[in-house]
């Protein structure tokens, strides 16, 4: 069985970035980072998901993808790694635009 998850919403990871207190990692692909995504995201692909790429700081790690689904498998394979202060962005980039925050185009 996969290990839980925490989630959290768009608008608490949004006054997470915006305090500092969280870093967002895009687990999507290349093509559909460039297409769209949220300021200050970093990109690491899951179909090269690499763990020593992800900050391990002290502050919250929050991992999305489009919808939460490849995120939360993520989150999951870090937990098992043994990270800590992780949480997936529930619904992905989609939850974000729906809940009215920033994205950057292009």
């Amino acid at each position: 069985p996969q290990p839980l998850v925490a989630e959290a919403d768009a608008v608490t990871v949004k006054t997470w970035l915006d305090a500092g207190e969280a870093i967002l990692i895009d687990v999507r692909e290349a093509p559909e980072y460039q297409r769209a995504h949220i300021a200050g995201a970093m990109l690491v692909p899951l179909s090269a998901f690499d763990p020593q790429r992800i900050p391990q700081n002290g502050v919250k790690v929050v991992l999305q993808c489009a919808v939460g689904a490849r995120s939360a498998s993520a989150c999951a394979y870090l937990q098992g790694q043994g990270f800590a202060n992780l949480y997936n962005l529930s619904g992905g980039i989609n939850a974000w635009a729906q809940a009215g925050l920033p994205i950057e185009l292009g």
